[in-house]
């Protein structure tokens, strides 16, 4: 989706003076990131106080998203390709919630309130112009991608839980059945809400390719106050009914180029990888796929049977295990998945495909950059993103 054609969009001088005025802004307000959140959503919920029924009654894991958001969009202004992408997804992905056009300027006014109180250093006449544009440029895309989404997909779907497999104490493999056809690619994930904690969502990446019977699969680990993932793995029943929001990440095969794929996928980070492998399965494609299967130690690589199954049907696939503890068995690598991933090399002519903690992204980015492979070809979804994937 292109960025709409406004003058503060085409003017590239114009738009690099705003991004300087907000990043400034941005700097300021970092040290003091919680307390601008908290009064952002109170300024917005005294205002407009139907909006609070749109978030989830405990704000504490959730309340930082939106602000969060708006803020990552603002600091990419120079870069409108990216921006629009970004936010065309967070426009559709926002119909979820029951956003309606009519509730951005109330968003807007909160964000400039929230501004001025706590960049006092850097806030004036210029900086809030260049935040009015900004921001009216930012909520212009987002409702245009929500109102043109709305021709052709319901903002959410309602899926029955079919079956429900504990791997580990703490691993679940969930398969879905959608009420309503459901599109997506592989390496995309999706946002997921529960009976248990209604208007509170968790992004969970899908574990499979397109099937021909509908079904979706979702790997979900079980962490510490993690409400969403704790019921998905211990609460959850075939049975259960859940909602998900539409599919969005940009992790998807590029079919245009022959390349090798170097798939890394960390703890629950293999459910798309192993999607990936299976659409390229499913394509006949021979490209040489690469996958590093990192886990802590052996008895955390649940889909390593999986994996080694597909291994030994198609030629072209080599699976690596690695672990970072405790004796590893017969062809497993011990240490950091990044690190060997550097010693297996040369990677120059694969492209990259990374899916797992956002510290373990962080470093296999440097680490595939630093062995020849340029930024163009190392896929992943934001880390913004990331944060909440699978780990809440």
């Amino acid at each position: 989706m292109d960025a709409p054609a406004t003058g503060w969009t085409e003017d590239a001088t114009h738009r690099s003076a705003d991004a300087t005025l907000i990043h400034r802004t941005l700097t300021e307000i970092s040290p003091v990131a919680d307390q601008v959140t908290s009064y952002f959503y109170a300024l917005l919920f005294v205002r407009c106080p139907e909006l609070r029924e749109l978030f989830p009654v405990a704000m504490d894991t959730q309340r930082d998203r939106l602000l969060r958001a708006i803020l990552t969009a603002a600091d990419r202004l120079d870069d409108p390709v990216a921006l629009a992408e970004y936010l065309g997804e967070l426009g559709r992905g926002h119909r979820k919630y029951g956003t309606l056009s009519g509730h951005y300027p109330a968003v807007g006014e909160a964000l400039l309130g929230a501004l001025s109180r706590y960049a006092t250093a850097t806030w004036d006449g210029e900086a809030e112009a260049a935040w009015v544009r900004a921001y009216t440029t930012m909520s212009q895309i987002m409702i245009d991608a929500a109102a043109e989404d709305e021709q052709w997909a319901p903002a959410w779907w309602h899926a029955e839980i079919v079956a429900h497999e504990l791997r580990t104490r703490d691993i679940a493999v969930l398969t879905l059945r959608p009420d309503h056809a459901y599109p997506f690619l592989a390496g995309q994930y999706t946002a997921m809400e529960t009976p248990w904690w209604p208007r509170t969502w968790r992004h969970y990446s899908f574990a499979s390719a397109p099937r021909p019977d509908g079904l979706l699969t979702f790997h979900v680990k079980a962490v510490p106050a993690g409400w969403v993932s704790n019921a998905l793995v211990h609460r959850a029943r075939p049975g259960d009914i859940v909602r998900l929001g539409p599919p969005t990440g940009r992790m998807t095969v590029d079919h245009s180029t022959h390349s090798g794929l170097l798939c890394l996928g960390g703890g629950t980070g293999i459910a798309p990888i192993k999607a990936l492998v299976e659409e390229v399965a499913e394509r006949g494609d021979r490209r040489p796929v690469e996958v590093f299967y990192g886990a802590h130690s052996d008895r955390d690589l649940y889909e390593i049977d999986t994996l080694i199954e597909l291994e030994r049907t198609y030629p072209w696939l080599a699976v690596r295990p690695v672990v970072a503890s405790g004796p590893g068995e017969h062809g497993v690598l011990q240490g950091l998945l990044p690190e060997a991933v550097r010693a297996c090399g040369p990677w120059h002519e694969y492209d990259a495909y990374l899916s797992g903690p956002p510290g373990m992204i962080r470093s296999s980015v440097d680490v595939l950059r630093g062995v020849g492979i340029p930024a163009e070809r190392i896929r992943h979804d934001y880390l913004e993103e990331l944060t909440g994937t699978g780990h809440s």
